[in-house]
């Protein structure tokens, strides 16, 4: 699936009000093949649009379907597009799948964020929780 038609099934509305600061959490997973269940987490503060959380399901689908060389390339992947579509204030994308490497680890997790040159606000941001 090319960037344009995985990008495409990201759906995203009007958001309702543009002048506050607000929190979004979405949570999922990716089943993909042998390498088990991927725990994926959005969280973003929009500025014009918010996700319609059905169409992550589906991109999250469509993202199991292809290969992934480690989770920093997937985290990024879902960054990159969020951005794209939505263009939020903030975004955090975590992602945490079980590692089939080495025995003695468990689970791999990345956590990647971004926000718009010259946003902040730290009361809402020091609110979340710490990893």
């Amino acid at each position: 699936m090319d960037m344009i038609d995985r990008r495409g099934l990201l759906s995203a509305a009007a958001n309702p009000d543009k002048q506050l600061d607000y929190l979004v959490t979405l949570t999922g997973h990716m089943t993909s093949g042998g390498a088990g269940r991927h725990a994926v987490e959005v969280r973003y503060v929009p500025d014009k649009f918010v996700l319609e959380a059905r169409s992550l399901g589906a991109y999250l689908d469509a993202l199991a379907s292809m290969t992934w060389e480690n989770p920093e390339e997937l985290a990024v992947t879902i960054l990159t597009d969020l951005n794209n579509e939505l263009v939020a204030r903030w975004a955090q994308v975590r992602v945490n799948v079980p590692e089939r490497h080495h025995h003695a680890v468990e689970t791999h997790g990345v956590v990647i964020e971004d926000r718009q040159p010259g946003w902040d606000n730290p009361g809402l941001l020091g609110r979340l929780e710490r990893l």
